[in-house]
């Protein structure tokens, strides 16, 4: 089994981001400002987050804009390793954002809910250095971005998987007791997790704990 990069995300202060780190996480998540959804922080706080870091822990932006220069101007207060887009974004956006950002990361949500979005993957894998699979409504009148705490189709995700080369995050409802079968199924790069792992919107050192060992436990 490959190695399992794991992405806490909903991060809200510094003790959550040194509490994920010391626990394992390789990669931090900093919820910008969304439609709905847990973990949203202000820009601010998210760089503050980010200056307590140390450089060998991805940090990723998550925002829904999606035009350039929002995202550009978002990312320019956090400062993050990584920008992952939740929203889909104009196929010209994606050159724009590498010209003003040539040593940023980019991950492209794509939420799974058909078979169709095998197809939109394979698409949008040329644009970006990753993608993150996720559950979510991104067409409804209140769009869902992500944390939604709910699983998804795997067999989807699988597909996806093997169709492109570019790494994958498995994301959607992940927690103790499912993400080792979750990574079983869809043998992504990376898994992660928000909601699964908290007691009351608060991060969870026994919960995180299991998440790490479920993982452990499998490769």
């Amino acid at each position: 089994m490959k190695r399992i990069n794991v992405k806490i995300c909903c991060i809200k202060d510094v003790l959550e981001a040194k509490l994920a780190i010391s626990m394992g996480a390789t990669a931090i998540g900093l919820v910008g400002k969304m439609p709905s959804g847990p973990g949203i922080i202000n820009d601010q706080q998210a760089a503050k987050i980010v200056q307590s870091v140390h450089s060998e822990v991805d940090t990723i932006m998550l925002t829904s804009q999606t035009n350039a220069a929002s995202i550009i101007a978002h990312h320019q207060i956090v400062n993050s390793s990584h920008i992952q887009l939740t929203d889909i974004i104009p196929f010209a956006e994606y050159a724009l954002l590498r010209k003003r950002l040539p040593n940023v990361q980019l991950l492209q949500v794509i939420h799974v809910q058909s078979s169709k979005n095998v197809a939109q993957a394979i698409e949008r894998a040329a644009f970006v250095d990753g993608l993150l699979l996720d559950s979510g409504s991104p067409n409804a009148a209140i769009k869902t971005l992500g944390g939604t705490g709910k699983t998804h189709d795997w067999e989807i995700s699988a597909k996806i998987q093997q169709a492109i080369s570019i790494p994958v995050y498995l994301a959607g409802g992940l927690n103790p007791s499912n993400v080792g079968q979750a990574i079983k199924e869809v043998s992504p790069n990376g898994v992660d997790v928000c909601s699964g792992i908290r007691n009351n919107g608060d991060l969870s050192p026994q919960k995180l704990a299991a998440f790490m060992e479920a993982i452990h436990a499998i490769l």
